[in-house]
């Protein structure tokens, strides 16, 4: 059925995606491998990645390091929420245990100077959820977000919705939100855009693709 309506999708809207299978961590590595032996079986159904969320003070990265093996061993993509309920460890853990090639949310990682400095030089895609850190209570107040300086400091930083009916919010409202709480300019907000096409699992040709069309079409503008 999730086949269908991604192929109806494309078809109908011209929006097209592929899948990451996320595991919840507080369920334990055990079920945790469950989801990956599912994300390996459906590969050619266009699955190509596999994450872990959920609640990181239950259970932190280290639990998942044979579950992410198994997954990289079998061709799939590694990403991970890491640092987002607590400190920056958690996302250390999640590039050096579990080897995740982007990190969700990372709204911590600014406490630890050397990891940011990590994270700017190998350009770790950052998978920034302004709206969700705040609703959830990890972020305080919006003025308060680190994503200002992520971008300053030129980490790879993209915009996401994490779960837009959950968290009431859309992909363009999360783009406006950052330009009225910290200023980005349009060509800012462009560059964000193109970096979620750099950090995407899509091969090299589709990206190049893609990023092709920025320079084809009118600039970025406010919505």
């Amino acid at each position: 059925g999730m086949e269908r309506g991604r192929l109806r999708g494309e078809r109908d809207f011209g929006v097209s995606l592929l899948w990451i299978f996320d595991a919840v961590r507080h369920f334990g590595p055990v079920e945790g491998h469950k989801v990956v032996q599912k994300a390996v079986q459906f590969r050619e159904r266009n699955v190509v990645g596999i994450g872990i969320g959920g609640d990181e003070r239950q259970a932190g990265p280290e639990l998942f390091d044979e579950v992410y093996a198994y997954a990289a061993e079998n061709g799939l993509r590694l990403t991970a929420h890491a640092g987002e309920t607590v400190g920056p460890q958690s996302i250390r853990a999640a590039l050096d245990v579990l080897h995740a090639e982007r990190i969700g949310h990372a709204l911590h990682a600014h406490q630890d100077e050397e990891l940011m400095q990590i994270l700017i030089a190998k350009q770790v895609p950052l998978e920034i959820c302004i709206s969700s850190n705040v609703r959830t209570g990890c972020c305080l107040a919006i003025e308060n977000h680190p994503v200002k300086r992520y971008v300053r400091d030129g980490a790879l930083v993209t915009l996401n919705t994490d779960d837009p009916s959950m968290f009431g919010t859309t992909l363009a409202r999360e783009y406006q939100r950052a330009q009225n709480a910290y200023g980005f300019s349009d060509e800012q907000l462009t560059e964000i855009a193109k970096n979620s096409f750099r950090a995407s699992f899509l091969p090299e040709e589709k990206k190049r693709e893609f990023l092709a069309l920025f320079s084809s079409t009118t600039p970025l503008t406010s919505v």
